[in-house]
Formats: structure tokens, C-alpha cells, sequence
């Protein structure tokens, strides 16, 4: 199967129970994951060879993070071990109308103190098919963008297909910081996720006309940035529609050769955890892209559902397989599968 490479911090999850407030528990849940990690356990699900580029602290909670990752088949030679922490962050729970919050514990973890010198990117990108990295890596430190921009000029060096996630986080810094970091990278991304809010206030796109459909203004969007990036082959995000902490709808978008294939609309009544759920439809979307064969209509259709499907179990990472999906696209929600 084809290897898959990723860059990017795991971290400790520290989670409430629904109804309960950070301030008031006295219990949390702990889980392990993190944009690129969770990329890599969906990919590795679906069969790939996939290897993981971090670093942990060696102590128990490191051991604890190699022993999930490998768990569920992702390799872990190039998980390093050393620096004081391992990266936290705290989710309280969303419930009605109140959303879910997260507070960040991750300043001087080991993973934003990883230097080049420690990686052989040259051992690590042999005959690999791709490589994936998100916007959190870079909002944790100006060597990791230094770092995120040379793997991504080696791979492509190598003929290495490169995936981008914007994910920006609001809480780890400004836009203006965010657009500085992202922009020069873009010209080296053969994959971009991102949508609307991202081209407005990151790659600084003028507003679409107020008339436009919600669609035809991510038709607008995308069309500008390939016209500025010319190089992107793929772009693809989702439309939420959030009615509460746990009822929401979910449609997937994939724009490729000029096109926009949307999915059918996904309605998630009884969400168990929406963390992670952007990662397992781009793990779907990179699925499709990979295998070659997939037309833009089933790539859309299967990533959407691998994202509804994650929204209905614990944890940061989609555990279920491409059979499991492809059944969820064919039979639809709520039948018992016999």
C-alpha cells in the first residue's frame, strides 16, 4: 500500500462530561490526538503506510502516545523522544446551545521545540506518495514554519503529492499572522483544505457578492484562488450548519478541474463528539485522491460520511474502515448491518 507521510503535534486531551463545566468537574476523560495524528490513524485504517513525524517526551505519557499510534497501525519511526512536555488541551463539552471550548496547555511541548537536524527528511520521504501537514503546526512556533516549508520544498523535489489543512485556530494566533505563514507555503500544496472564511480573511480575496448562493460564493472563492495558485489541483471543505452542541448538518465540497461536487447533506442528531470530525473527511477526501480510480462525486460522498461517522464515537480519531464507510454511503443511517 501507498506510504503516507505527516508532520504535526500529538497532544493529551483532557475532556468534561456533558453537563459539566471545567470549572466544576472533578473528572476528565483523557484521549490522545491532534489534526496530522488523527489524519494518520483514519489513513492507516483505510490501509496505507503511514508514518507520523513528532516528538514526545520520554516518560510515561510519551510511551502512552507511541502505544495509541501504533494501536491502530501507524508507524512511529520518526516519533523522536526528548524535550519537558507533552502538548495539552482541555475540551468542556458543548450541550444545547452552549458550544464546546477548548483551552490550550501546549507552549514549550517537545514538539514545538523540534529542530531539522533531528530528521532525515531525505530517509523519510523515500518512496512515499504523500505528505500532510496542517496550520497548527505552523502557529506553534516561526522555526516550525521554517521547518513545514522545507519538508514541503523536499517533497516536491521528491514528485511527493503535498496536503494542506488551513485549520486556523483563533486561540493560537492572529489572522494576519496566520495569512503571513500560510501564503508562501501555498505555492508548494498540491491539496488544500479550506473554505470561505479562509479566503476572505486569510488569503485576503475580496467578498463575493451578497446575491450568491452559499454555493456559488465557494465556487467564486475557489476559482480565485486557483487563479493565484495555480498549482493546487484539489480543494475541498464542508457547510455546517449548526442547530445545536448536538444536531447539526453536514454537506462535503471538493472543487477540482473547474468543478464543484458537492455531497448530499448529512443530518447529525445526536452528536457523541464533533472533535476530529474535520480530519476524518479530509482523511476521506485524501483516500479518494490516492487511489486514483474514484470519480469527485464518490470522493466527496465518502469523505462526508467517514466525517458523519466519526461525530458518533469518543475520541479525536475515526476508527471505522473503508467498509464500513462505503456501507454507510450505500445503505444510509440507522439500519442494523447483518
Amino acid at each position: 500500500m501507498k506510504k503516507v507521510v505527516t508532520l504535526g503535534e500529538i497532544m493529551l486531551r483532557l475532556s468534561t462530561h456533558t453537563g459539566e463545566r471545567l470549572s466544576q468537574t472533578n473528572k476528565l476523560t483523557m484521549h490522545y490526538g491532534g489534526a496530522e495524528a488523527n489524519v494518520s490513524v483514519a489513513l492507516s485504517r483505510f490501509g496505507y503506510d503511514v508514518y507520523f513525524i513528532s516528538k514526545v517526551p520520554n516518560n510515561p505519557l510519551g510511551e502512552a502516545v507511541e502505544r495509541h499510534l501504533k494501536s491502530h497501525g501507524v508507524y512511529t519511526d520518526y516519533l523522536l523522544k526528548g524535550g519537558e512536555r507533552l502538548g495539552t488541551y482541555y475540551l468542556e463539552s458543548g450541550v444545547g446551545e452552549r458550544s464546546a471550548k477548548v483551552i490550550y496547555d501546549r507552549k514549550y511541548s517537545s514538539f514545538s521545540n523540534l529542530t531539522l537536524e533531528e530528521l532525515d527528511l531525505e530517509g523519510i520521504f523515500e518512496g512515499a506518495a504523500l505528505f500532510h501537514v496542517s496550520g497548527i503546526t505552523l502557529a506553534l512556533s516561526p522555526y516550525l514554519r521554517k521547518l513545514t516549508m522545507l519538508a514541503l520544498q523536499k517533497a516536491k523535489a521528491y514528485g511527493i503529492q503535498t496536503s494542506f489543512d488551513f485549520n486556523y485556530r483563533a486561540t493560537l494566533w492572529s489572522q494576519k499572522e496566520a495569512s503571513q505563514a500560510i501564503k508562501p507555503l501555498l505555492p508548494y500544496i498540491d491539496i488544500c483544505f479550506c473554505g470561505e472564511l479562509d479566503a476572505m480573511y486569510l488569503l485576503d480575496i475580496p467578498t463575493a457578492d451578497a446575491s450568491l448562493t452559499k454555493t456559488e460564493k465557494l465556487e467564486y472563492y475557489y476559482r480565485k484562488i486557483k487563479e493565484m495558485y495555480p498549482n493546487i489541483r484539489y480543494m475541498s471543505s464542508t457547510f455546517r450548519t449548526v442547530q445545536s452542541a448536538s444536531n447539526h448538518k453536514l454537506q462535503g465540497n471538493l472543487y477540482v478541474n473547474g468543478e464543484l461536487y458537492q455531497s448530499k447533506e448529512h443530518h447529525i442528531d445526536q452528536i457523541v463528539d464533533r472533535v476530529g470530525g474535520g480530519d476524518a473527511f479530509a482523511s476521506g477526501v485524501l483516500h479518494g485522491i490516492l487511489l486514483g480510480t474514484l470519480p469527485p462525486e464518490q470522493i466527496i460522498s465518502f469523505a462526508i460520511a467517514a466525517s458523519a461517522l466519526k461525530h458518533t464515537v469518543h475520541g479525536d480519531c475515526n476508527v471505522f474502515s473503508v467498509e464500513e464507510i462505503s456501507q454507510f454511503v450505500d445503505h444510509g443511517s440507522a439500519k442494523i448491518m447483518r
